[in-house]
C-alpha cells in the first residue's frame, strides 16, 4: 500500500505509560515530532499522522499503549454509553471476518462495574452489524484482531482503537525472568531519571534478569525497542501500510550505533539468573554489548569511573527484617568502597531498609512499580564527599 494524503492527516492519540513517567514520554514524544502535547494522568495526548503513530509504537521507551480515539461524549448511564457506541461507524474499524475485543477502565464514576461497561459496548457494536449485515464479528478476548479501549472518568466517555495489540512493556526479547522482574517500561524510566549521558560506565549490581542492562544497551546503542516485536495491533487495521512500517523499521536499523567504547556490567550472586539475563540481552541483540558476572555486589569491581550505578534490591517480602536491613547495608558499603566518582542510584519500595544505606542523598524521585510506591535514590559518590554515615537518607 503506498502513502495518500490522507495518511498523512493528523489525528489526535492518546499514550498510555505507568504513573510518573509521563513527563519522560511527553519529551519522547516530542522528539519523534508530535504536536500538540499534553501531559496528563498516567497518559499523554498529541497529535500527528499514521508514520508518527508506527514510529511512536516503535521508539518509545516508556509508553504502553499508543491509543486512536474514535469517540468522546458524556455518558451518566448504561443507556447513554450504549447509544453514544452504536453511532460510531464500527465497520470503519473493524472487519466483519475479525475478532475484537475490550478493555474497559472506570475512573471516579457512576459506572462500577468495567466488565458491564465492556458488555454495553460489545451489544453496540454487536447489534450495529447485525443491523447492517445479519452478521457480527466474534469477540476473542485472548487474541483479538482489534482491541478497543473504553475509558470512563465522571461522566467522560473516550472509545479508542489500540495500535499496540500488546502492550509496549512486551519487547519480546525476556523469555525469562527472575522472581520479580521489573516492568521493561518502568527500567527504561529508571534509567532516564539518572540522566545516563549513554557513553560512560554503566552497572547493575543487583541484575536479576537483566532488564535495566538490557535497557540501558538498547538506549545506548539507539535500538528502538520496538524492533524485537513480530506484532502490534495497527497491522489488523484495514489502513495498514506496511510498506511505511517497513521502512520505519529499515531506518531505525540504519540508526542503530554499530559498537559501544565502554562498558555495561550486570551481576548478580545467583548464577542462574546471570544465565537467564545473558539469555534475555542475546534475545534483545545486545548480547556483546553487556558483560555479565556472577559477584556478590561487596565483591565486584565495577569498570572505570565515571560512571551510573542502579540498584533494584529486593523490597523485603521475601526476608526477614535482618536480612533486609544487612542487604541494605552492604549496598552502602559497596558504594563507598568501590564506586567512587560514579552516581549511584537504588529504586526500593522499603524505605525503612534504605536508611541502612547509610549515606545521603542528593536526589530522591517518587515513582511507582506497579502499585507500590516507590524511590530513585541518587547517591554522588565523589571523593570525600557525601559520605555521612551519620546522616541516613531522607526516604
Amino acid at each position: 500500500m503506498t502513502n495518500t494524503n490522507q495518511d498523512k492527516q493528523r489525528f489526535r492519540m492518546i499514550a498510555k505509560t505507568i504513573y510518573g513517567s509521563e513527563d519522560l514520554l511527553a519529551k519522547e514524544l516530542t522528539d519523534l515530532g508530535a504536536l500538540d502535547v499534553k501531559t496528563m494522568n498516567r497518559s499523554v495526548e498529541f497529535c500527528g499522522d499514521k508514520q508518527l503513530m508506527y514510529e511512536a509504537n516503535l521508539w518509545c521507551r516508556t509508553a504502553t499503549r499508543i491509543l486512536k480515539p474514535i469517540g468522546d461524549f458524556k455518558t451518566a448511564d448504561e443507556n447513554e454509553l450504549y447509544r453514544a457506541a452504536v453511532r460510531v461507524d464500527w465497520g470503519e474499524y473493524i472487519g466483519l471476518r475479525q475478532t475484537f475485543a475490550i478493555d474497559a477502565v472506570i475512573v471516579e464514576s457512576n459506572f462500577t462495574n468495567s466488565l458491564y461497561v465492556a458488555q454495553k459496548t460489545k451489544d453496540a457494536i454487536a447489534d450495529q452489524f447485525r443491523n447492517r449485515t445479519g452478521q457480527r464479528p466474534s469477540v476473542d478476548v485472548k487474541y483479538p484482531d482489534i482491541l478497543i479501549n473504553v475509558f470512563i472518568y465522571q461522566n467522560q466517555c473516550t472509545i479508542a482503537i489500540d495500535s499496540s495489540g500488546d502492550p509496549l512493556f512486551k519487547r519480546g526479547y525476556r523469555r525469562k525472568t527472575g522472581e520479580a522482574p521489573l516492568n521493561e517500561v518502568l527500567a527504561a524510566g529508571i534509567v532516564l531519571r539518572s540522566e545516563w549521558n549513554r557513553s560512560s560506565s554503566f552497572v547493575d549490581a543487583m541484575c536479576g534478569s537483566g532488564t535495566i542492562v538490557i535497557e540501558a544497551a538498547l538506549l545506548a546503542r539507539n535500538i528502538a525497542p520496538g524492533l524485537t516485536r513480530k506484532k502490534y495491533g495497527f497491522m489488523n487495521w484495514s489502513n495498514y501500510d506496511s510498506d511505511l512500517f517497513k521502512s520505519i523499521c529499515e531506518n531505525a536499523r540504519k540508526a542503530i550505533i554499530p559498537k559501544l567504547n565502554f562498558q555495561i556490567l550486570g551481576s548478580d550472586i545467583d548464577p542462574h539468573l546471570i544465565r537467564e539475563a545473558s539469555e534475555n540481552a542475546n534475545q534483545a541483540g545486545v548480547g556483546n554489548d553487556i558483560v555479565f558476572k556472577q559477584s556478590d555486589i561487596v565483591d565486584l569491581v565495577p569498570p572505570p569511573p565515571p560512571g551510573v550505578a542502579i540498584i533494584n534490591p529486593p523490597y523485603g517480602d521475601r526476608l526477614s527484617v535482618d536480612d533486609i536491613q544487612s542487604s541494605y547495608h552492604a549496598i552502602g558499603d559497596a558504594f563507598k568502597k568501590n564506586f567512587t566518582n560514579y552516581d549511584a542510584f537504588v529504586f526500593t519500595g522499603n524505605s525503612a531498609a534504605a536508611k541502612h544505606i547509610g549515606l545521603r542523598t542528593s536526589r530522591r524521585i517518587q515513582m511507582y512499580n506497579g502499585p507500590i510506591e516507590c524511590r530513585l535514590l541518587k547517591f554522588e559518590m565523589y571523593r570525600g564527599t557525601r559520605k555521612t554515615e551519620s546522616e541516613p537518607p531522607e526516604v
